[in-house]
């Protein structure tokens, strides 16, 4: 009775086997638990990394988009700018070759007046009205003119400017200095401050000046 009760408390060789086929088990089933656990954290980080390599490849492909998109506003703006400009210059100076015409009538208007005898006491009634006749028309012309940025300028005592000016002769004079207009037989006309037909002038020569 005494063998067999040792026997019983010591356990059987099958009960042991059994105990360490439970205890292999066991470890082999947290291996892999933790095997499966790495796995899944390193697969994690890599899902990260792609996304965030994608992500800063789509912002590096937005701003590239953005800058081009405002680049070609820019230009767009520039466009319109000077489509406006080109347009205005068009309304503005498309009458030029008619204002050029229409100053030639004023001109000879002043022309008209310059042809009558000086104003004097006594003059005949007939010279006096067809001078204020014609001073009213041109006063009434120039001011039509001027309300179309068409503008007269009488160079007279200014100093030469190719620019506004066409020298048709040159006197010696002891009064002007030289390169002084000294006299216009036309004014300079512009139209909207552009020049329309420079004036004719005379143009002083100082002989003694040095």
């Amino acid at each position: 009775m005494t063998d067999m009760t040792d026997t019983h408390e010591a356990g059987s060789p099958a009960d042991e086997a059994a105990r360490d086929l439970n205890e292999n088990q066991s470890v082999h089933s947290s291996g892999a638990e933790e095997t499966n656990a790495g796995e899944h954290a390193s697969s994690a980080d890599e899902v990260m990394s792609a996304a965030s390599a994608r992500i800063k490849d789509l912002e590096t492909q937005i701003a590239a988009e953005h800058d081009k998109w405002m680049r070609s506003e820019a230009e767009m703006q520039n466009l319109r700018a000077r489509t406006k400009r080109e347009v205005d210059d068009a309304r503005q100076y498309a009458v030029q070759k008619f204002a050029r015409d229409v100053v030639e009538a004023a001109e000879n208007l002043k022309r008209g007046l310059a042809s009558l005898p000086p104003r004097e006491e006594g003059e005949d009634s007939i010279i006096t009205k067809m001078r204020e006749g014609i001073e009213s028309t041109e006063r009434s012309f120039l001011s039509i003119l001027e309300r179309h940025g068409v503008i007269s300028q009488d160079p007279v005592g200014k100093p030469f400017d190719a620019n506004h000016h066409q020298a048709m002769a040159e006197q010696p004079s002891a009064e002007h200095a030289t390169g002084t207009v000294m006299q216009a037989w036309t004014p300079t006309w512009t139209l909207h401050g552009r020049l329309l037909k420079p004036a004719m002038v005379v143009v002083a020569k100082n002989e003694g000046a040095s």
